[in-house]
């Protein structure tokens, strides 16, 4: 997925503000279900929402105002009721590293309640395996 900075992603010194980062991971883990037809949406209409139980974020390199960058997104780890997402930015020109990340996502209901992922949902993911977003 690419994404392209703007002056309200920035910090007073131009620089993208660390705190985007989880922003723009969210993004990204957001368009790689919805490739794989798992529309957030519709999850929620089904009673399962994911949240965020650990993210993990390592700034290699600074983003500035105007920067083009690409988020790589991969399902690294996978339990019954859980899963991680891996994320990687990068500069889409040049295409160094500007931050590593993760998130581990908990499947609940909306009780708040963990809940395991049906067959289906699994599938899905894992049907797709490793793809860069």
């Amino acid at each position: 997925m690419d994404i392209r900075i703007y002056y309200e992603d920035t910090d007073c010194g131009g620089m993208v503000y660390y705190a985007n980062y989880l922003k723009f991971f969210e993004r990204a883990r957001t368009q790689y279900l919805e490739e794989r037809g798992l529309s957030v949406a519709g999850l929620m209409k089904e009673d399962t929402t994911f949240v965020v139980v650990h993210a993990e974020v390592d700034y290699r390199s600074s983003a500035h105002y105007g920067d083009w960058l690409t988020i790589e997104t991969v399902i690294s780890d996978m339990t019954a009721a859980s899963f991680t997402f891996s994320h990687v930015i990068r500069d889409r020109e040049s295409h160094r590293v500007i931050v590593e990340g993760s998130a581990r996502l908990a499947a609940i209901n909306g009780k708040g309640k963990v809940k395991r992922l049906d067959k289906a949902t699994v599938a899905m993911l894992k049907f797709f395996p490793a793809r860069s977003g």
